[in-house]
């Protein structure tokens, strides 16, 4: 029976690599058709008309590859699976045909040099996921946006709604933001407004 026979069947291959899985083991080259990094998974589009093969990512770096981008050539053994054929071993990755991603702007927080001194405000309300929240510091004295990279720069993970805090902060184009936050002045003076 020929390999290729052998490889349709996918009832006669084991998990294990014994002389008879070593006869379904065949060599491909393609191209990954796409990859996705946090799923741990994607697909080769083989150059001798094969289906897919499921590539992941765990294969690549017991191999001693990255994860691919779309595009990049790949050089694999790959084995029929009960749900259809999967990547076995990677002998080699050419990153020279990959399509490389839009290369965006990084999206920047925007700083502003602080104005005032430390006045304190309380936390309207603040998303970690988007990024960012509003404090105030009374009733008609506008909004102090807050960016999570300014809470970062003095490792407070987040701020909470009804939260009391200091800031320092300056003027932008879209109003006040803050340009220094801190849980506690630490024995200094608290500058109220």
């Amino acid at each position: 029976m020929a390999a290729n026979e052998s490889v349709a069947r996918p009832e006669s291959v084991s998990v294990a690599l014994d002389a008879q899985s070593a006869a379904n083991v065949i060599r491909i080259d393609g191209l990954v058709k796409w990859f996705d990094v946090g799923r741990g998974y994607g697909f080769i589009i083989p150059d001798n008309g094969m289906p897919d093969i499921l590539l992941h990512l765990s294969c690549l770096r017991r191999d001693g590859f990255d994860a691919p981008l779309e595009g990049t050539r790949i050089a694999c053994e790959v084995v029929a699976r009960q749900k259809g054929y999967q990547c076995l071993k990677v002998l080699s990755v050419d990153h020279s045909t990959a399509i490389h991603p839009v290369v965006r702007k990084a999206r920047t927080h925007n700083e502003v040099a602080p104005t005032t001194g430390w006045v304190r405000a309380k936390v309207k309300w603040f998303n970690r996921a988007r990024g960012y929240g509003f404090a105030t510091e009374g009733e008609g004295l506008g909004d102090i946006f807050i960016h999570m990279e300014i809470l970062r720069k003095t490792a407070l993970p987040e701020v909470a709604p009804d939260q009391w805090i200091y800031v320092r902060y300056g003027d932008s184009p879209k109003g006040k933001m803050a340009s220094e936050v801190r849980l506690s002045l630490e024995g200094g003076p608290a500058h109220t407004n």
